[in-house]
């Protein structure tokens, strides 16, 4: 019995430092936006399928947890030398660079299996796929522009959940996938600005590096009004969105106001408020209220 019990706990806290090493809960940024690029692609009175949804979910976090484990590993040493980050699984010594291989590997395994279950193009975009994950790690050893590479990685999946219902690439959700990639962008500058400091020292390249906190700044609000303007294009543009889509796109817009207020380059001590709470409300806001849209369809 203590022998059963001692291994539940083993694997318990085994289970718990993989999820804090590729940050689990931060799939709640990219999620939401997949599952409402779903609902926006499917026809008028129609939900997606239950397989679909099971095997786009099964996708996300395979392909999410992938890209995280891949750049825990790649930024290792990055993350020893960096005060902020000593503290991560890897560097800390919790988890082991193997595991953290073989986490990785099962991850982009279940992204596989779970895209060979959805559409051909699906199927046929894979290695677009793994490129852009894989490409984030190492941008900042030689390019500024690192951050809108996250963007891509995200808005990617936005585009390819509505790819998963329809089966057919089309210039609209390319559109919304670009709301996605400025918002992104937009708040992983906020982020980097804390370790603007490191980074020029250690000769990282970055946003902040290359404009100063201040710039970087100010270019993250061009950022996030690209992306409320993508959103109202998107919204103009197709003829399905409705009521809930408008109030999704407005309260993004106040939220990201409230985001860009919370930070100003004599102060970051809300960056992770700015990061992680207001993004996350963001993200869930937009799918409830597309969802509710879905829903009136049916009335």
């Amino acid at each position: 019995m203590e022998l059963t019990s001692h291994m539940n706990r083993v694997f318990k806290e085994r289970l718990f430092e993989y999820a804090d090493l590729v940050k689990f809960e931060h799939t709640v940024f990219a999620l939401p936006f997949a599952l409402s690029a779903m609902l926006l692609a499917s026809p008028i009175g129609e939900w997606p399928s239950v397989f679909t949804v099971l095997w786009v979910l099964l996708a996300m976090v395979g392909g999410r947890t992938y890209a995280m484990a891949a750049n825990r590993l790649i930024d290792a040493n990055i993350d020893k030398a960096n005060p902020r980050t000593q503290g991560r699984s890897i560097p800390a010594g919790r988890v082991k660079k193997g595991e953290a291989l073989v986490l990785a590997l099962v991850a982009a395994g279940a992204l596989i299996f779970a895209a060979f279950q959805l559409p051909t193009i699906c199927q046929a975009l894979l290695p677009v796929a793994f490129v852009i994950l894989t490409l984030y790690s190492y941008m900042k050893r030689f390019s500024s522009l690192a951050h809108l590479v996250l963007g891509i990685a995200l808005g990617s999946s936005a585009v390819g959940g509505w790819l998963a219902v329809t089966g057919e690439l089309s210039w609209l959700p390319v559109v919304f996938g670009f709301a996605v990639v400025f918002w992104v962008a937009g708040f992983d500058v906020i982020y980097a600005c804390q370790d603007e400091a490191f980074d020029r020292e250690y000769g990282l390249f970055s946003l902040p590096v290359a404009l100063g906190v201040a710039g970087a700044l100010t270019l993250s609000k061009v950022f996030h009004l690209l992306c409320i303007c993508l959103m109202v294009a998107f919204g103009v543009l197709y003829p399905n969105t409705g009521m809930g889509y408008w109030l999704a796109t407005g309260v993004m817009g106040v939220l990201l106001i409230y985001e860009q207020r919370l930070v100003n380059p004599e102060n970051l001590d809300k960056v992770n408020e700015a990061f992680f709470v207001v993004n996350g409300r963001i993200s869930l806001a937009v799918f409830l209220l597309v969802l509710l849209d879905k829903g009136f369809q049916f009335l």
